[in-house]
């Protein structure tokens, strides 16, 4: 039981090397993933051009979407040449770009400031974005934890000491609130660009927050990638009454990385060893669980993010297939009927 998906998924939040192409589709085999978006894909000469060999040479089961370079943001013609990746990578086929939290946390304006999400010297590339019909999934911020001080007392430590570049606690980096008060801005000022925000909306531990936005910006869509540890503590009613509401709006997600060769999986997380095999299990197992049983208290997919349990949501068979893979097929124009 609970040995795959029950209705066929597209996993919208992959980081997948085109060296490892049979690896991964064995693994989406086995889990019933049809679909897997690839947000490692890069721009043309930084990886894009082996992204899209490996969508052909599966037949378009795994999904690139592109990115852009951050570095040397605020120069003197960045804005343009952003524009100009964009448009080579919709001219490509590219069904989305991903921003990852270097947008917030690390990328500088060009003034000696940090580039804020909501900097308006970025709108032209959104508006570009937009124009071409593309997806844009976003990564701002990270875990409330990672913000706070990286301590035995921190709920998160065993994750901060495997990866102590991941604690923004110290006080030049925005708080919490302010870089998702940043990233919701900058959903809300563009209506008709239609956004992923990746990590169930980038705060898993305040649904509330999640769905005011939802509520105000009808282009606004979530994924579960990573977070399942972090929604799937708190109450199991009001879980599912967010995921029955919002059912149209939620996309799967892992975060699942798969490398060449013997190289470990990450697995939503990595910790200071390579997952085990019955590790890799659990993840799989505890996930579909999580969705498809009204289990309580069991472990949770990726234990390094947190020392609790989880309880299953039970989601009735329709809602399942949309959360798995129809709103993500209606959103980036895939055939699950295939």
């Amino acid at each position: 039981m609970f040995s795959r998906a029950s209705f066929p998924v597209i996993d919208v939040h992959t980081h997948f090397d085109p060296g490892a192409t049979a690896r991964q589709l064995a693994i989406m085999d086995a889990q019933n993933v049809r679909y897997a978006v690839n947000l490692s894909a890069g721009w043309a000469g930084q990886g894009l051009e082996e992204a899209l060999a490996q969508e052909r040479a599966t037949g378009g089961r795994i999904v690139p979407f592109c990115m852009i370079d951050w570095q040397g943001a605020g120069a003197p013609g960045w804005v343009e040449a952003s524009v100009g990746i964009l448009r080579a990578c919709a001219a490509a086929g590219v069904r989305g770009w991903k921003i990852p939290k270097v947008l917030g946390l690390a990328a500088g304006d060009g003034r000696g400031n940090r580039l804020h999400v909501d900097d308006p010297m970025l709108d032209p590339i959104f508006e570009a974005a937009s124009a071409l019909r593309l997806v844009v999934l976003i990564h701002s911020g990270d875990p409330r934890a990672f913000f706070e001080p990286a301590t035995p007392s921190n709920e998160r430590w065993a994750e901060l000491r495997a990866h102590p570049r991941w604690s923004f606690a110290d006080p030049r980096y925005p708080r919490w609130s302010e870089i998702l008060d940043e990233f919701e801005r900058r959903v809300l000022r563009h209506p008709s660009l239609r956004f992923i925000g990746a990590h169930f909306g980038n705060a898993a531990e305040d649904p509330d927050r999640v769905e005011r936005l939802l509520q105000r910006a009808p282009n606004y869509y979530i994924d579960t990638s990573a977070r399942i540890p972090e929604f799937g503590r708190l109450d199991p009613a009001r879980m599912r009454a967010f995921f029955l509401r919002w059912q149209d709006r939620i996309l799967f997600g892992t975060d699942l990385g798969v490398g060449p060769g013997e190289s470990p999986l990450m697995l939503g997380s990595t910790g200071e060893s390579p997952p085990t095999a019955a590790e890799v299990t659990r993840f799989w197992h505890a996930t579909w669980r999580y969705f498809e049983s009204n289990d309580r208290n069991f472990e949770h997919p990726t234990p390094i993010q947190g020392s609790w349990t989880i309880s299953g949501i039970g989601l009735p068979p329709e809602v399942l297939r949309k959360v798995y893979g129809t709103n993500a097929a209606r959103l980036l124009g895939l055939n699950l009927d295939r």
